[in-house]
């Protein structure tokens, strides 16, 4: 059995903290325009979260899942075209219809905000007991699944994250 007060452990509780703060940022803006810090607005980014999961996706299917017009969906995704965050292709499936996939870039920056969302919790989260990271993860699991089955319930989260967590 893993130490609860392994590096790997509290890492592990970082990961299960940013992405219950992913699914609060959809929460939290659900329906509002407000921009984040970030160069991307927090719409724009449940459209990554949203890519990242699912992708490709055709711009209809996007606009399903976002409960967006096709016109609005359209020019958030030519925004995060113009970034380089997202690609548009070809459909397999269709010559009348684009994929939209993300891209290296929008990869890349996904990947650096969790990193500085991780650094950010691991030094608050490593200086709490083993004991309370642990039951940490554990209520921040059951926050997730709560999530998860509010927004649909047939599984799938509003926020284009996957949120099992894992317990430290």
């Amino acid at each position: 059995m893993r130490s609860e007060s392994s590096p790997s452990a509290v890492r592990e509780a970082a990961r299960s903290a940013r992405e219950v703060i992913e699914l609060l940022e959809v929460l939290w803006n659900k329906g509002r325009d407000t921009t984040s810090p970030a160069p991307v607005s927090t719409s724009q980014l449940r459209v990554l979260y949203i890519l990242e999961r699912d992708q490709p996706m055709n711009l209809r299917t996007l606009g399903d899942v976002l409960g967006s017009a096709p016109s609005s969906v359209s020019r958030m995704c030519d925004r995060l075209d113009a970034l380089g965050f997202v690609e548009r292709s070809p459909s397999s499936s269709s010559r009348r219809e684009l994929e939209l996939r993300l891209s290296g870039h929008g990869e890349t920056y996904l990947q650096e905000l969790r990193s500085r969302r991780e650094a950010a919790l691991l030094d608050v989260i490593s200086a709490m007991p083993p004991a309370e990271r642990t039951a940490l993860a554990t209520g921040l699991s059951s926050f997730c699944l709560a999530t998860e089955d509010a927004a649909d319930p047939g599984g799938a989260t509003d926020a284009g994250t996957t949120p099992p967590v894992a317990s430290a």
